[in-house]
């Protein structure tokens, strides 16, 4: 099966349209001098409600042997931010005198994890 430039773009238009977007932004963001953090933070905030981190990892995961091995390598701290997070509420909530809450909010973390690292095996055994 031969795939052509245009079923890529047809493919990811949105991932490419909201790239696009983002360069533009900071571009026109630095041309303006403003504040790097400020510029860093909305491209945080609009990457993650538009899939934009996402999407990109999609596309680079289309590389040829190269590309699937990226996008482990991205995807693997998300798994200990996850997991890191979950801690560090445990211990605000501890604190807080909600123990019988935090044994069930861990249970859930926990069956999350297992759940991606299931998934991850299964997709590549399938």
């Amino acid at each position: 099966m031969h795939i052509t430039v245009r079923d890529f773009f047809v493919a990811f238009w949105r991932t490419i349209l909201i790239w696009c977007i983002i360069i533009i932004f900071i571009v026109i963001a630095l041309h303006f001098n403003m504040d790097k953090t400020v510029i860093g933070g909305i491209v945080v905030v609009f990457g993650i409600i538009t899939q934009a981190f996402t999407g990109l990892i999609g596309i680079i995961s289309l590389i040829p042997l190269i590309g699937p091995l990226v996008a482990k390598i991205l995807a693997l701290p998300l798994f200990w931010l996850i997991n890191a997070l979950g801690y560090f509420v445990s211990i605000l909530a501890i604190k807080k005198g909600f123990s019988k809450e935090v044994i069930n909010y861990r249970i859930l973390t926990i069956v999350l994890l297992v759940g991606i690292v299931i998934g991850f095996i299964l997709g590549k055994i399938i």
